[in-house]
């Protein structure tokens, strides 16, 4: 074992997952519950064993509630992040059960680097809405060609419906309110959980190659739901439509 290997090793991944978490929660306080309803609705449609991707994967958030809700699913885990892969990676080192490959949702032939070709679901959180419309649109045209014929695709991500402004603008400035609240309370936010990264021995490489892949943050757009299930709708989905919803947020299920 080399003195990398040895580092890495000693690494306390469930902390970073913790870490990850508890960043996530400032920005989204029910994080949660968008797992819980997307779990019950892999169950439903797709058994207690599916095999899934998990797109975008960031450290592995949505593949650890899986299989501890579902302990006879497999995951494939998908990403570009170095630093949140080398997490994800930690993780879940030595289960068999969980793959994780390295990719461009970007390039059009990232799917060819998938272990297998087609999947029960595909899943996705807080994630695509670093696409622009367009590439989003043919993104979804690609997870459409991975999804079996009966299962399911779910993105739970910031979708905006820009034609009722004063709601939008009202439950915004609540939410600051309590992030504000929350972050003088000792909350860790986006930016300073990235300079915790950058500080640690294992992952201050990843993080540094990180940001020459992203930047600082997403330039995509936020469409409505209703755009979303159009555009899955028009990549080969028979039915789409939000299983749950918070004021910002929605998860959007669409069944091949």
């Amino acid at each position: 074992m080399t003195e990398t290997d040895a580092t890495t090793a000693g690494t306390d991944w469930q902390a970073w997952q913790h870490s990850w978490d508890r960043q996530q929660e400032w920005y989204m306080p029910d994080r949660e519950q968008r797992f819980t309803i997307m779990l019950d609705m892999v169950e439903a449609l797709a058994g207690d064993a599916p095999r899934v991707l998990d797109l975008a994967c960031g450290t592995g958030t949505i593949t650890a509630r899986l299989l501890d809700r579902l302990p006879g699913a497999t995951s494939t885990g998908v990403d570009l992040d170095p630093a949140l892969l080398a997490i994800a990676e930690g993780t879940f080192a030595g289960d068999d059960r969980v793959t994780f490959v390295t990719a461009d949702l970007k390039d059009p032939d990232w799917p060819a680097k998938l272990p297998y070709d087609s999947y029960d679901a595909v899943l996705t959180a807080t994630a695509l809405h670093w696409f622009h419309s367009d590439p989003l649109a043919a993104l979804y045209g690609r997870i459409a060609g991975l999804v079996r014929d009966g299962g399911v695709f779910m993105n739970a991500d910031h979708m905006i419906d820009d034609t009722t402004p004063r709601i939008n603008a009202a439950e915004r400035a609540l939410r600051h309110l309590r992030m504000d609240q929350a972050k003088s309370d000792g909350a860790v936010d986006w930016a300073e959980w990235w300079q915790l990264a950058a500080q640690d021995p294992v992952l201050a490489e990843p993080t540094a190659r990180r940001f020459e892949i992203y930047g600082e943050h997403a330039d995509g757009d936020m469409p409505a739901p209703a755009w979303h299930a159009r555009a899955l709708l028009d990549a080969g989905f028979t039915e789409a439509r939000p299983v749950w919803c918070s004021p910002s947020d929605t998860l959007l299920l669409a069944l091949k």
